[in-house]
């Protein structure tokens, strides 16, 4: 399966410009979605990632105006390209995920709003330990997943001959994957989609790094 994944970082160089257009809004429209990351801005006073910001960096825009010490980092260089030029006061930074530029222990916090999803399912837990070494003990973990079964896939993405792929989750698999990574679950939400968005169930789930006994509610 992971042969044949698409070159996710080509994808998103490829479409970046028609991407910065498209979501630069999208939490308009997304009151849940506001509302938790301005929770998350408030839980998280020291350094924070916002991984896979991808190039309109919307949400590391929405964390840095509630005070957050955010960088947005992505794999995609012309995404990062355009979030600096769309937004010179940020910091942006090119990274794979599972190979974060930060030393253990390093963050507060860490933010994945459908970021994760477009590694193979064999490479999430990968994703998923590199958060958990990046985070303090206490460090907030803060994923959003697309809910279902399988895969999903485009090969023609926003008028362009590119491929992008998406691994689908179920909220009891995504959090156990996420509490083998070394994380208590503190929240799990799964939401209906709004209207402008695809037609996937959202989850949500909030994590702390440590491994004390799971809180579910």
């Amino acid at each position: 399966m992971t042969e044949s994944w698409p070159d996710i970082r080509a994808t998103y160089d490829a479409v970046a410009q028609e991407y910065a257009a498209a979501f630069a809004d999208e939490l308009d429209a997304k009151p849940f979605d506001r509302a938790l990351l301005e929770e998350f801005a408030a839980a998280c006073p020291g350094r924070v990632f916002d991984v896979g910001c991808g190039a309109a960096g919307h949400v590391t825009r929405y964390l840095a105006d509630r005070g957050a010490d955010v960088t947005g980092i992505d794999l995609s260089s012309a995404s990062i390209d355009i979030a600096r030029a769309r937004q010179p006061e940020l910091r942006f930074e090119v990274a794979d995920m599972r190979q974060l530029p930060c030393g253990d222990g390093a963050l507060t916090g860490l933010v994945a709003f459908y970021s994760v999803i477009h590694l193979p399912r064999e490479q999430v837990p990968v994703a998923l330990a590199e958060f958990r070494r990046v985070l303090r003990t206490g460090g907030v973990l803060l994923v959003s997943m697309h809910g279902g079964m399988g895969e999903i896939q485009d090969d023609r993405w926003f008028g362009r001959p590119v491929s992008v792929r998406a691994t689908l989750w179920s909220l009891p698999d995504l959090m156990a994957a996420i509490q083998e990574a070394g994380f208590v679950v503190r929240r799990h939400v799964g939401r209906d989609p709004y209207p402008a968005e695809h037609r996937t169930q959202r989850l949500y789930v909030w994590a702390e790094a440590g491994r004390a006994e799971c809180e579910l509610n």
